[in-house]
């Protein structure tokens, strides 16, 4: 099965065991403007009606526009949670879109009721600690995390979906090839992966690879089926405060006060059965 598949039975199987929690809103961040190189007006965000958000990224085609249409009518308010997650395993990028923010909404619903909170992130490059000569596969451009990187002198290759990054830099490779990942020992990908439908063939890719580092705000998603297929670390972002949250996502200020970057491992992780139970046990003790 493919990975929506598996993730979205896991979010079934949550629902299985109570009623959850409906849609109250979609944010989204103001038209583009400031600096490219960040990520502050890229994603949007899915809010439940007990506080729990779930963010993807919004830019795939001609998502955003949609999106906009949607949110000036607020017409998913009171929607339900799982029907909206379920068009995260269709083929249009909309409903792509906010199937994936909505299922990643339901996974912080599920790891609230469970009580789980992730780990802190200890660094931005997926704890992969570059080493001297090391082969370091990128996938999708991460222009902040280059330095980090070339510092430590490794090789670097990025592959990247845009014809226009292509080409060689001053220290790294832009390629659009994603055979030149094979001999990279560690990569570094974007979650960007689950939602334009590349992420077997990527993986498959990496067949090198010790080390596969997922990273980024749409990073939010149950990772077992993930750890299944060769992912080692899955890092996205933890809300703490989620009003402030997505009053700055709307006005495209930064979010970072209001939330921090976790990394999960398999090591770290619990696992969804054992979360399942958890939340089933504090529901039915009131918590």
């Amino acid at each position: 099965m493919s990975f929506a598949a598996d993730y979205l039975a896991q979010l079934a199987a949550f629902a299985a065991r109570g009623p959850l929690t409906r849609v109250r809103r979609l944010h989204l961040p103001p038209p583009a403007g400031g600096d490219p190189a960040d990520n502050k007006g890229e994603f949007c965000a899915v809010e439940l009606e007990d506080g729990a958000i779930g963010l993807a990224y919004a830019l795939l085609d001609d998502t955003l526009d949609r999106l906009r249409g949607i949110a000036a009518g607020n017409t998913l308010a009171g929607t339900d949670a799982l029907q909206l997650a379920q068009g995260y395993a269709g083929t249009g990028a909309t409903g792509r879109t906010l199937g994936f923010a909505a299922a990643n909404a339901l996974t912080r619903s599920l790891f609230d009721r469970a009580g789980y909170r992730p780990d802190k992130s200890g660094d931005s490059i997926g704890g992969m600690d570059p080493q001297p000569g090391e082969r370091i596969g990128m996938i999708g451009l991460f222009r902040p995390l280059l330095g980090r990187i070339l510092e430590r002198g490794a090789q670097l290759t990025v592959v990247e979906l845009k014809q226009e990054l292509a080409g060689d830099n001053p220290g790294y490779r832009v390629t659009l090839d994603a055979s030149e990942l094979a001999g990279c020992a560690k990569v570094l990908s974007t979650s960007t992966l689950l939602l334009n439908d590349t992420l077997d063939r990527m993986l498959a890719a990496c067949h090198d690879a010790r080390w596969f580092a997922m990273v980024g705000p749409g990073a939010g998603c149950l990772p077992d089926a993930l750890f299944a297929r060769g992912v080692t670390l899955l890092g996205g972002n933890w809300i703490v405060d989620g009003a402030a949250f997505l009053d700055a996502l709307a006005r495209g200020a930064s979010t970072s006060e209001w939330s921090y970057k976790f990394a999960v491992t398999h090591a770290s992780y619990p696992g969804f059965p054992l979360l399942l139970e958890r939340a089933a046990g504090r529901s039915s003790d009131g918590a």
